[in-house]
């Protein structure tokens, strides 16, 4: 049964790094239960501290993942509107089956928002852009954050392997 909850497992910490780029797949909520997992299993001892942790990280990093966008474009020079648009963007590109769409549709969304708020183009266009800016920077903060818990569950697999194996 170990051998079966630490492949879940393992096939969890890499679709997590995977969802760190591709957007239908929350990628740190996936890892999150790989490394709880690896815990359920009976070679290594569950720690809840360490699994606390990781799971408030887990929970700040998965919020700021859609704030980050919008106080991007907040940042260089949105309103109140353009963030609305880039959030309204960022949830629809979710959802739009079209290659990049999670790319682009916050992009117009801040657009938009700004035009609604008669901004002109030139500013409109960086706020946008700053909410393009914000995107690429979650995106970077998730695959770290990832790339941290596969760290960790690699020294645990290490630590326990005899248990394990």
């Amino acid at each position: 049964m170990d051998l079966i909850l630490l492949a879940l497992a393992a096939i969890l910490m890499l679709v997590g790094i995977l969802g760190s780029f591709l957007p239908m797949l929350p990628g740190i909520p996936v890892s999150w239960v790989g490394l709880l997992l690896l815990h359920l299993t009976q070679a290594v001892p569950v720690n809840y501290p360490y699994l606390g942790i990781t799971l408030l990280v887990t929970l700040i990093i998965f919020a700021l993942q859609y704030a980050i966008p919008a106080l991007g474009t907040k940042y260089l020079g949105g309103s109140k509107k353009g963030m609305v648009g880039a959030t309204i963007g960022l949830f629809a590109g979710i959802f739009i089956p079209i290659p990049f769409a999670i790319l682009i549709a916050p992009f117009i969304g801040a657009y938009l928002g700004e035009i609604v708020n008669k901004a002109d183009s030139r500013t409109a266009l960086k706020a946008a852009s700053g909410s393009f800016i914000g995107l690429l920077a979650s995106t970077f903060m998730e695959f770290v954050v990832t790339a941290i818990f596969l760290l960790l569950f690699i020294y645990k697999v290490w630590e326990y392997r005899i248990a394990l194996f």
